[in-house]
């Protein structure tokens, strides 16, 4: 037991730093998107920022497990960390030489998220190193909380900082929030040996039989695509909530309503956590659904910063309850020794939503709905009546489209025989 203890010990120390340098990292997103688009007043600059902090990650995210079983994982953290801060570092360097150019902080936003690709499987993966599996579910529940540190501290934090004070100031702080997260590493690894290498098996052989085995499972791949449906248009949200609050308000009340906003989540989880869900998965999935897509289109209605706010975090409640839905109908309906390799596709299909999400929603606001609300316009002149014209309405009424869009697919998802299959095999399962 007293191992145990000091075991978990250690783990608090490297959990900390990551704790840290998620905030850090929380700050200098929202720092940079704010900057960008002030300095342009481009939603297409803001969300290319997004897609730059994502994509590397999402690229090397099948190789990026793999790695963290081959090689010491301590030392892939501190080789992420040290990489996140030469990519911030280089964003800082340019900013103070006065010639700073929209691709520089592409560049160095894209160093920092191939560092991140390296650092957070090597992180969650050495849970199993410093922890014993009696403590697996407190770890796994502190490693949630830290992730969800830069959606719920960092916005309100980077808010009031840049209402005060330049970006640069931001962009120090995250770089001391990772050499704090480096020193953490540093001061456990002396204490815990290097896990043992696996056995090498054909990367690309495994990755090909888990795609065909979601092929062969109807049900589950299309759970897969829904999941890469909903990706998609909460990536629109991710891209162009922040553009959309700007042409109403200023960068500390954005910052404000997103930690507000994001604190549903927080809500939700607790709500599942001590009560639960319903025994209908597929009922509970349609019905979350169909409410998410009601307050997305209603973000998009208002022009009122407290009333988007109110629907902002409604709509964030939802969505523990669409995730946990899905990963357990998922989850019970395959193999347990496939469940790695299935996962690891399952991420990667599911994700190309963000991808594409990210890399249209400048296009879409810039070039198609926001010209239509200009107040000459055939929609300025008629849905501009109700949601308003200008600046940002274009993007209200994206909003609304895709609200209503997400609760039409919640609606078919209630009605879906496939998926209805997927809960009854489940409860067969359980019952054997």
């Amino acid at each position: 037991m007293i191992a145990h203890d000091k075991a978990f010990r250690r783990f608090l120390i490297i959990w900390s730093g990551q704790l840290l340098s998620a905030i850090g990292s929380g700050l200098t997103a929202f720092a940079l998107g704010v900057f960008v688009f002030q300095q342009t007043q481009s939603t297409t600059s803001y969300s290319f920022i997004i897609l730059c902090s994502f994509l590397p990650s999402f690229l090397l995210l099948p190789f990026s497990g793999v790695l963290a079983d081959r090689f010491d994982r301590k030392k892939m953290m501190i080789i992420g960390d040290i990489g996140s801060i030469a990519g911030i570092l280089f964003i800082l360097l340019v900013t103070l030489s006065g010639r700073m150019e929209l691709w520089h902080i592409y560049l160095g936003v894209g160093i920092s998220s191939l560092s991140a690709a390296i650092l957070n499987p090597a992180f969650k993966a050495a849970v199993s190193d410093l922890v014993s599996e009696e403590m697996y579910s407190q770890a796994s529940g502190l490693i949630q909380l830290a992730s969800s540190a830069q959606y719920l501290i960092s916005p309100l934090v980077a808010g009031f900082l840049l209402s005060a004070f330049d970006i640069q100031l931001v962009l120090l702080i995250d770089m001391m929030t990772f050499l704090l997260a480096v020193g953490a590493v540093l001061m456990i690894m002396k204490h815990d040996a290097t896990p043992q290498k696996q056995e090498r098996q054909s990367f690309f052989r495994e990755m090909s039989e888990a795609f065909r085995y979601l092929l062969s499972k109807k049900g589950v791949f299309s759970l897969v695509l829904l999941m890469s449906v909903v990706c998609f248009y909460i990536g629109l949200l991710q891209s162009l909530f922040g553009p959309m609050m700007l042409t109403l308000t200023d960068s500390k009340t954005l910052g404000i309503a997103l930690s507000a906003s994001a604190s549903g989540m927080l809500v939700s989880s607790l709500l599942i956590g001590l009560f639960g869900m319903g025994k209908s998965k597929v009922i509970m999935l349609s019905f979350s659904l169909v409410l998410a897509g009601l307050f997305y289109a209603l973000m998009g209605v208002f022009t009122s910063v407290w009333l988007i706010m109110v629907f902002g975090f409604l709509f964030f409640i939802t969505l523990p309850f669409v995730n946990t839905s899905l990963e357990v109908l998922i989850r019970t309906n395959v193999e347990n020794e496939r469940q790695g390799r299935v996962w690891s596709m399952i991420t990667a299909i599911s994700q190309i939503g963000f991808v594409l999400a990210f890399g249209s929603a400048g296009f879409l606001a810039d070039h198609v709905f926001n010209p239509l609300f200009d107040p000459d316009r055939l929609l300025g002149q008629t849905v501009g009546h109700i949601i308003g014209t200008g600046a940002g309405r274009g993007i209200g009424f994206l909003f609304i489209v895709s609200g209503i869009l997400v609760a039409i697919l919640g609606m078919m998802i209630g009605r879906a025989r496939k998926i209805h299959e997927l809960e009854q095999q489940a409860l067969e399962v359980i019952r054997t």
